[in-house]
């Protein structure tokens, strides 16, 4: 029987008190709703419906990417009506399942369950037990624990909200059926909405069995109202992603003070320390030590590198046995082949170090190809850019710039070649030889410092 998945993402999420619509606040630098599309992909949906509210444009152009099937809910009149806007695009023979997009944490383990039992005729719940079920709406049972209907938290009884167990609100159900019961639903309740969860009462009415499936954990079906439940929900996200890491072999010094806004592959024995962030595609090899407080994103990092606290990598490509940081950061087009190094308060930009290459210290160097064995001083800088236009430097192989010298672009140093301390090069400094660009020196004899008039 196929599937058709139903997202509802049209709520205003006023307690958000925010301008961006809820469903795309981000929970590891990803809206919630496209972690909610994401899961209804791996569960293999024939098709994917998400209902977006009057005003929630912003909503379908932000994710235009996604592969669903867009429906206007031009009024926000309630769960049971939102769903009711897709049924015109789901066939009978459909088993449909219903998701929230403010829900991003469900998982495909819990709702596997819940599709399998809808798919055996029967209408599938998915409940909870929490500790404290304010909000939710209860699953009342009859005296021989059969589900026999939900009630609202603001339309139960005191004796009713003392139940713990919760309606998650997301539930599977054989479309023929559900458009009949939907065509029912009415809003005489305190919201003046029509319920989703009153299709419960109607099936027991018909004799449908209710199964309530419980979900893995209640965490994961907590929906995001506020950024206190957002920060939670972004905690949670962390965590399971630290404990999947660990379980196939990264070490994280700190599991709870890492944060993962994209992807992340790592090789054997490589080791993150705490409060590390890792943006977009981050690729480690084996070996790599990750130190403290570094932020990386786009970055690709070979065996036995190491990157030492408070570093910045963006965009880079890092070669084997490297050593960066330090304070240091390389920016976009940054390539270090083997064994090169990057201290304390080196920036680089579209710079090319070669093997065994060293800019030790406080130093710039960019749009730069630097060869073997390369020493570059501290305090050098490659100037590449004349106000208009940026210009390359090439310093070949087995040079030394001397500390504090200016290289100025378009200028190649030669192989072997040696930069006195102090210089500024603006012509091409020949291989082999020293280059020295410095003022003659002077010692004035009998110079009296200034001081300060008495008062």
């Amino acid at each position: 029987m196929a599937l058709h998945t139903v997202i509802l993402a049209a709520g205003q999420g006023t307690r958000m008190h925010s301008r961006l619509p809820k469903v795309l606040h981000p929970v590891g630098d990803r809206p919630m709703l496209a972690h909610v599309v994401d899961t209804a992909h791996r569960l293999d949906s024939e098709e994917i419906h998400v209902v977006y509210g009057h005003g929630g444009d912003r909503v379908k152009e932000t994710l235009s990417q996604l592969e669903v099937n867009w429906v206007l809910q031009e009024e926000q009149l309630g769960t049971g009506h939102a769903v009711q806007q897709a049924m015109e695009h789901i066939p009978d023979s459909a088993t449909v399942l219903v998701l929230y997009g403010d829900v991003p944490l469900v998982s495909e383990s819990t709702l596997l369950p819940l599709v399998n039992a809808a798919q055996s005729g029967n209408v599938a719940l998915l409940t909870a037990v929490m500790n404290d079920p304010a909000g939710y709406g209860r699953v009342l049972r009859d005296e021989h624990g059969a589900v026999r209907s939900v009630v609202e938290e603001k339309d139960a009884t005191d004796a009713q909200r003392a139940i713990d167990e919760i309606n998650t609100g997301l539930l599977a159900c054989g479309a023929e059926r559900l458009r009949a019961w939907l065509a029912r639903v009415d809003n005489d309740n305190v919201q003046e909405e029509y319920y989703l969860p009153d299709i419960i009462e109607m099936a027991v009415a018909n004799g449908v069995p209710v199964l309530p499936v419980p979900a893995v954990t209640a965490e994961e079906v907590m929906g995001v109202n506020n950024k206190l439940q957002l920060a939670d929900a972004e905690r949670r996200y962390q965590r399971r992603l630290a404990e999947g890491y660990l379980r196939d072999g990264l070490t994280l010094k700190d599991p709870s003070r890492l944060d993962v806004r994209g992807s992340l592959t790592f090789g054997r024995d490589s080791v993150v320390d705490v409060n590390v962030v890792l943006e977009g595609d981050v690729r480690l090899g084996e070996n790599v030590v990750i130190g403290p407080n570094c932020w990386i994103r786009d970055a690709e990092i070979g065996d036995g590198t190491h990157v030492l606290p408070n570093t910045v990598l963006e965009g880079v490509r890092v070669g084997r046995n490297c050593n960066v940081g330090p304070f240091a950061r390389l920016r976009p087009e940054t390539e270090l082949a083997e064994g090169a190094k990057v201290g304390n308060f080196v920036e680089t930009k579209k710079a090319v170090i070669g093997a065994g290459s060293k800019v030790n210290h406080l130093s710039y160097v960019g749009d730069a190809e630097v060869g073997r064995g390369v020493n570059i001083g501290a305090g050098c800088i490659t100037c590449n850019y004349d106000g208009a236009n940026k210009h390359k430097t090439v310093i070949e192989d087995e040079a030394f710039i001397g500390s504090d010298c200016q290289l100025v672009a378009p200028v190649t140093v030669g192989r072997g070649a040696t930069i006195g301390a102090g210089s500024t090069v603006s012509r091409d400094a020949p291989a082999g030889q020293l280059t020295l660009s410095r003022a003659q020196q002077k010692s004035i004899e009998g110079w009296q410092r200034p001081q300060k008039k008495a008062d």
